[in-house]
């Protein structure tokens, strides 16, 4: 439309210069300056037109271009993570690459204590879990206590970019500090599990509260952070273990509904399955106590986890 506003003007103009010049000049000089005219688009609109025309279209056509550049440069890094996942994967013998998780959520799921592990007055306690709602195919990988301390399991953690979540006990973890600072340093949240690893329904409030605020207290000095998730040694806890841990800053408890070995899963329920959210528990340990390394342990996890469709995500993201 546009084209053919900017052709009636054109001639339009043509026909008053001409009416303008006919009496006075020659047929020739008539003609010249009329050429004139139409080439220089003088005169309402002429030259005004095309250039709106011209900055319109520039102006619809750079949002989306931009947007697709965006879009374009994610796909290129989704793309490019994947195919390092895919390296390292060969490199550490795993059966397939381990699948790439979702977006963390924006908004968090509620956390509340399961069925069946409650305790009195627990409303305002820290809340016991073993799978965090979610309908993503997503599970989240935990490890306890820090007896070995294998660098090949470190290398080959950062190397697939798996995330977990690290829960400590100071007696087993005092003699080489250096070493889960730099599992922290490579994104690891590092977490309570008592100074001692004692049975904790055993033991009075007050020792339970120095085994709890203890490590807090450690895991703050040594690490700069203070950690707001506690598992219990065993898994065994009362009312006095929660009151204790709330008083020292826990926010959650979680717990696990899988525990991986280098040859096997165990599992919490009677269909022997993974489920959206479920917690996997394993432990830093090696050859000495299992029939395999810790890295022999990833590879078990990882194939069944991968097998069943699942990934592996960052349990803070959804706490």
């Amino acid at each position: 439309m546009q084209l053919v506003r900017q052709k009636e003007l054109k001639t339009q103009q043509g026909h008053r210069i001409a009416a303008v010049t006919r009496g006075r000049l020659g047929t020739a000089a008539m003609a010249a300056l009329l050429v004139a005219a139409l080439g220089t688009g003088c005169g309402a609109g002429g030259s005004e037109a095309p250039d709106k025309a011209a900055k319109a279209k520039a102006a619809a056509g750079a949002e989306p271009a931009g947007a697709a550049g965006a879009l374009g440069s994610h796909a290129e890094k989704l793309k490019a993570a994947q195919q390092a996942r895919a390296v390292a994967a060969k490199k550490w013998k795993l059966a397939k690459p381990p699948l790439m998780a979702p977006e963390a959520p924006k908004k968090k799921p509620e956390i509340t204590t399961r069925e069946g592990f409650e305790v009195e007055g627990g409303d305002e306690l820290p809340p016991v879990f073993t799978t965090v709602p979610t309908e993503e195919k997503v599970v989240f990988l935990t490890i306890d206590d820090g007896a070995e301390k294998d660098p090949e399991f470190l290398k080959m953690m950062q190397e697939l970019k798996l995330p977990y979540t690290a829960f400590l006990s100071d007696y087993l973890v005092r003699d080489n500090y250096p070493y889960f600072k730099e599992m922290q340093s490579a994104g690891v949240t590092l977490n309570n599990h008592t100074l001692n690893h004692r049975y904790m329904p055993a033991l009075s409030y007050e020792k339970q509260r120095e085994e709890i605020c203890g490590q807090q207290d450690t895991i703050e000095k040594q690490f700069g952070k203070r950690p707001t998730l506690f598992r219990p040694p065993y898994g065994n806890y009362n009312e006095d273990t929660l009151r204790a841990a709330k008083s020292c800053g826990i926010k959650a408890v979680p717990l696990w509904n899988e525990e991986a070995f280098p040859n096997r899963m165990d599992w919490r329920e009677w269909d022997r399955d993974l489920h959206p959210g479920d917690i996997i528990l394993t432990h830093f340990r090696g050859k000495e106590d299992w029939k395999g390394s810790m890295t022999d342990m990833i590879r078990h996890v990882m194939k069944t986890v991968t097998d069943k469709g699942y990934a592996v995500a960052r349990l803070e993201d959804y706490l």
